[in-house]
């Protein structure tokens, strides 16, 4: 029955509502990326730069941040004849979106343009534009880097996951459960995961006999652990994928254990969706390359041995608010080799970002770090925050206000919260005039000093 609705989904019930009822090229570019792949290292680099070239004038038209920009630096798109000249334009940070944000923004484009919002592994809410193109163009390359990792189109999901915070109006929750169920999923809050309630996920795995388990690195690792310790065996689904945090490969040994089949890493951010991800070789990660620019030039911050840069993306889709190497702030380190799957996409070796430390309580609940980027990019007038644990029954969140934050926005984050957490542990909030940076340049989002809260 799974196989044949996973087939009947992929051949008629998606295509239908993607293409007939929503009018959205999905499908289409999907079979482009699929062919994509299979190109030599050579022509996909070939492609990407056709692909930025045609990007680059259209900025160059279109876009009056880089105008201004480029015509103080003078430079024109006729001036970058290759991706050496192309990293010798300035990086573009969070801060010069928050400031320039209507600049960055197509002419022509303005009035069609989706928005999202971010959290981010920094701490720094951010909002920003898209095209209905852009959109459809990242939800083909996600489902390709899942087919890899054998979760194509209605592959039967387990998803452990962060639901949204605050009071979601229940039609839009009916909706949400139809549009899972018709993708045959079942989504799962990982943010309520307790000592004392592990066993409900370790069911619901046996109750949905999922083909696929995908979520959260955090809480996925913490059931895998809590699987071997206590001798639980349930369903075996055919692979785990591993989101929102990098997956170690002491972590990954644990999963495999635990749940008898392999585990994919992949790297993604909410303002491009994936990034790079696993093929079935495992042997690093795949740059969708014919889709994004990823570089990883050395900085300041960077560990002084190896090639270990900063990850640097630009959008190749984006035309209505382009990203010209946008600097994430993660960190990872380019692999050499050619995979030997035979795809022509570069590898990643590995991902250090995104350290989001979870928050534990006395009664034994484990907060995933990833709660707070969806709770802070709900709350308004936040300009960026830092979550402190120092002790078991105590938690300190330090806010950057912004102009639009007020009495609702504290009200909000203290509610959220206590929601998540409980009576257990001590809220404290303070407004402060910057959040301090760590060592390496970073500002951490979470950051527990607990140690092993097991001794606390």
């Amino acid at each position: 029955m799974s196989l044949w609705y996973e087939t009947t989904f992929r051949r008629v019930l998606f295509p239908a509502y993607e293409s007939k009822l929503r009018h959205r090229d999905t499908l289409p570019w999907l079979d482009r990326y699929e062919q994509d792949q299979w190109l030599s290292p050579e022509q996909v680099a070939q492609l990407q730069w056709t692909r930025l070239k045609q990007l680059l004038e259209h900025c160059h038209r279109e876009v009056p941040y880089y105008q201004k920009q480029w015509r103080t630096l003078g430079v024109t798109p006729d001036d970058i004849r290759s991706m050496e000249d192309f990293a010798r334009l300035p990086l573009l940070t969070k801060a010069d979106i928050r400031a320039h944000f209507d600049d960055l923004k197509a002419v022509s484009m303005r009035d069609e343009l989706l928005y999202k919002a971010t959290g981010g592994s920094t701490g720094e809410p951010m909002r920003f534009g898209y095209t209905r193109e852009s959109n459809s163009r990242r939800h083909a390359v996600m489902w390709r880097g899942y087919g890899w990792a054998g979760a194509p189109l209605g592959a039967r999901s387990l998803l452990l996951w962060g639901a949204g915070v605050g009071n979601m109006p229940w039609r839009q929750r009916v909706k949400d459960h139809l549009y899972h169920a018709a993708f045959s999923r079942r989504v799962i809050n990982s943010f309520h995961m307790t000592d004392a309630n592990m066993a409900e996920y370790a069911d619901a795995i046996d109750d949905f006999r999922p083909r696929v388990l995908l979520g959260y690195t955090g809480p996925l690792i913490r059931l895998a652990q809590w699987l071997l310790d206590t001798g639980r065996r349930v369903h075996r689904p055919e692979s785990f994928i591993s989101c929102g945090e990098a997956l170690h490969e002491f972590q990954r040994e644990i999963v495999e254990q635990a749940f008898g089949c392999p585990a994919f890493n992949t790297y993604g951010c909410r303002e491009f969706m994936l990034v790079a991800s696993e093929c079935e070789r495992h042997e690093g990660l795949h740059v969708n390359a014919d889709h994004l620019v990823v570089e990883l030039p050395k900085t300041a911050d960077a560990p002084p041995e190896g090639e270990t840069g900063e990850v640097v993306v630009t959008d190749l889709s984006n035309y209505g608010m382009p990203f010209i190497r946008y600097a994430t702030t993660d960190l990872a380190t380019p692999a050499h080799h050619a995979c030997s799957c035979g795809r022509g996409l570069p590898l990643i070796k590995q991902v250090e970002g995104r350290v989001l430390d979870a928050i534990h309580t006395p009664d034994g609940r484990v907060l995933p770090g990833m709660f707070f980027p969806f709770l802070f990019k709900e709350t308004k007038g936040v300009s960026r925050y830092q979550v402190v644990q120092r002790q078991l029954d105590r938690l300190d969140v330090s806010i950057v206000r912004g102009p639009a934050f007020d009495d609702d926005s504290l009200a909000f984050i203290q509610r959220e919260i206590h929601k998540v957490l409980g009576d257990s542990v001590a809220l404290h909030c303070h407004f402060v005039d910057s959040i301090p940076l760590t060592r390496s340049g970073k500002t951490r989002l979470t950051v527990s000093e607990l140690g092993d809260p097991v001794a606390h």
